[in-house]
């Protein structure tokens, strides 16, 4: 059924939904006009119409991914287990990584290994005799056999956790908790809950490689469905609260709601710091400059800058709608900084401008896991100076309190990227994309990409060498 079909109970559902998707803004718009459209006054009703008709643009097709990239299960691991061990697979959820683990520990058992957690192919296998000791009759060929796939078993439900997490930190980067809200509460409160599909959607949105800075994710439709909200005195702004941790939005909630607030992105953040000084550690990062070096994992890196950045920032905001800002003063965590591609500094240095005022202070301050750990001491004072050595207003900037809200920005139809560079329309987009365009890698199809003629990219080109978009 396409949205234009849809009836508001089935728009709300898709509007849930796309909380744990990447849709575009405009798709998002388009089914909160099903689901409100009729409510809304005329220049209401034009706004967010504006925002919905962009959804047909080149008949709704996209070169755009509409979702995070999910795990892939351990379904074919378990497959081949059951298979050679003549087990059934009842009861083992391929995509829980405890799961998998607890079965490949079954297995480990049935193979003799005295901890199943250690299955080095070469020092833990048993031996002709320590096999017939332990009661298997099997050849070494089929005993081999079972403990590579046990082995395999075992690896791949490490990695499944791994990258689970990832897209659970993707998530609380772009989207707070939004992807916990339950959708009974959801469907309760449309407006609260268009207003949260729509904001996350914005949120969720990838980097363009512009020098102008990220647009404002509340724009003049978030704007509309929030003052709808804000009239409305049943609105559940404990639902908001989970994706829009705003001052505004917190100072709504209960002690108890703020509080519950409070622990869970206390959690959130340690659970990142130690995820970033693992990475850290094995990197060698220029914490002067912040700029990629060869070797970097940035990826995961700017991944867990986004989810720590995210968590603190909410953190402080509702320490802030608390009335506890005072905590600051003797413990103040700082900022992550995140990679930056080496072109596009070097662009923002061609234009006059260089490294953003923020990776001064980040260099100056203790490193945030230290500080988080105990290991370090970071005062309000401490980043006080270090915001002043850098010239950086420590408030308005969110080192120290809230962080100050931009205007109320204008909606634009999402931009076609190909790794940050906003280009005509999506087929060409899919055709530069396959060609390696813009990636920053070596350039084996012969194609001249630096040629590329100006109506097909619509942002300015990026340096020669490549760029690391996000």
């Amino acid at each position: 059924m396409s949205i234009a079909e849809a009836s508001a109970e089935d728009a709300m559902v898709a509007l849930h939904t796309s909380l744990d998707e990447r849709r575009r803004p405009e798709e998002v718009a388009h089914l909160v006009f099903r689901v409100l459209g009729g409510q809304l006054g005329l220049r209401d009703r034009m706004t967010l119409g504006r925002a919905a008709r962009a959804a047909s643009r080149w008949n709704g097709w996209s070169s755009m991914p509409t979702d995070f990239a999910r795990p892939v299960g351990g379904a074919r691991q378990i497959d081949a287990a059951v298979r050679l061990f003549e087990l059934s697979p009842a009861g083992i959820d391929p995509d829980d990584s405890v799961s998998l683990l607890d079965f490949a520990a079954r297995l480990g058992e049935s193979l003799g290994a005295v901890d199943p957690a250690r299955l080095n192919f070469l020092h833990d296998r048993l031996n002709r005799e320590g096999r017939a000791a332990a009661g298997i009759e099997l050849s070494k060929r089929q005993y081999n056999r079972r403990f590579r796939v046990t082995q395999r078993l075992s690896a791949k439900a490490d990695r499944l956790a791994v990258e689970q997490t990832k897209r659970q930190l993707t998530m609380v980067a772009r989207a707070g908790f939004a992807t916990s809200i339950e959708r009974g509460a959801f469907l309760a409160d449309p407006w609260a809950g268009c207003f949260v599909a729509y904001v996350t959607a914005k949120r969720k949105m990838r980097r363009e490689f512009t020098l102008s800075g990220r647009d404002n994710p509340y724009d003049d439709v978030a704007d509309v469905l929030f003052e709808r909200c804000v009239a409305n005195p049943t609105t559940d702004w404990w639902m908001i609260a989970q994706a829009y941790p705003t001052p505004a939005v917190l100072a709504r909630l209960t002690d108890a709601q703020r509080g519950e607030l409070l622990g869970r992105w206390w959690a959130t953040m340690r659970q990142v710091a130690a995820l970033l000084r693992r990475v850290w550690t094995a990197s060698a990062f220029d914490r002067a400059t912040m700029v990629v070096r060869r070797g970097n994992d940035s990826s995961t890196w700017n991944l867990l800058c986004g989810a720590y950045n995210a968590a603190r920032a909410a953190w402080i905001a509702t320490l802030d709608a608390s009335g506890s800002l005072g905590i600051l003063d003797t413990f103040c965590p700082g900022k992550a900084m995140m990679l930056i591609a080496a072109d596009l500094v070097a662009w923002h240095r061609s234009t006059g401008g260089d490294l953003h005022p923020d990776v001064g202070v980040w260099a100056r301050l203790p490193l945030p896991w230290d500080v988080l750990d105990g290991a370090a001491a970071c005062t309000r004072t401490d980043v006080e100076v270090a915001c002043a050595d850098g010239g950086v207003d420590p408030i308005k900037s969110g080192w120290v309190g809230s962080r100050a809200l931009g205007a109320v920005g204008e909606f634009r139809p999402t931009p076609e990227l190909v790794h940050g560079i906003s280009i005509a329309d999506p087929l060409w987009a899919s055709m530069l994309r396959a060609g390696g365009a813009f990636s920053g890698k070596v350039n084996k199809s012969g194609v001249d990409w630096s040629r590329i003629p100006g109506e097909v990219v619509v942002s300015e080109l990026p340096e020669l060498g490549g760029h690391d978009g996000r």
